[in-house]
């Protein structure tokens, strides 16, 4: 595995849509996502790395973020992409200098999995986010805890969808902070910045 001097955090996340499974749409809280995925950007890029599978309404905002930083894009994102999705690939994807795509197998399940596969053993983590989300989400957190059984897991229950069934299903014993507080900045100071 790969390993620099910036800690690399994984992140997963997406925003559910309502004409695929209503089970995350109906729990998902909008605009804690997008909130959720500004904060973890503003506190962690200038001190780590954040890797994540593109998703067209997580890339944007993390865009976002980067514009009013000071960081060297290179060094502090990478970006994965299947090259399945290609023609559907939004245009910030461009703005990222760090732009990983793995091979279209020319299915979308097996695609998606080795991208997912080749993103999660290509880095040693030191935590794993989780927010909002759909199915995508719950197979990165099962991969995720496969390929890196050390690092720090936080699912943002609080966020809903994905994110919520994860804290539910598999992390009950985690702080209630991450189902109850919403002000994500100090929540992710407090357990992953001052955590790693």
């Amino acid at each position: 595995m790969a390993t620099t001097e910036l800690k690399n955090i994984f992140l997963s996340a997406s925003i559910p849509l309502p004409e695929r499974d209503p089970q995350y749409y109906e729990t998902a809280d909008l605009i804690a996502i997008r909130d959720c995925v500004i904060a973890l950007a503003t506190i962690a890029l200038p001190k780590c790395r954040l890797v994540w599978g593109g998703h067209p309404s997580i890339t944007p905002l993390i865009y976002y973020v980067l514009k009013k930083m000071d960081v060297n894009i290179k060094e502090h994102v990478i970006l994965f992409q299947s090259r399945y999705f290609e023609k559907y690939f939004p245009n910030d994807n461009a703005k990222f200098n760090n732009l990983i795509l793995t091979e279209n197998l020319g299915e979308k399940l097996s695609s998606l999995k080795l991208m997912r596969e080749t993103m999660l053993e290509s880095f040693e983590f030191k935590a794993g986010i989780f927010i909002g989300g759909m199915d995508g989400v719950e197979e990165e957190y099962k991969l995720f805890i496969k390929y890196q059984p050390e690092a720090l897991i936080l699912p943002i229950a609080s966020t809903g969808a994905a994110a919520k069934k994860i804290y539910e299903n598999c992390m009950k014993d985690l702080d209630e902070q991450f189902v109850k507080n919403y002000a994500y900045m100090s929540l992710f100071q407090n357990y992953l910045i001052d955590k790693i």
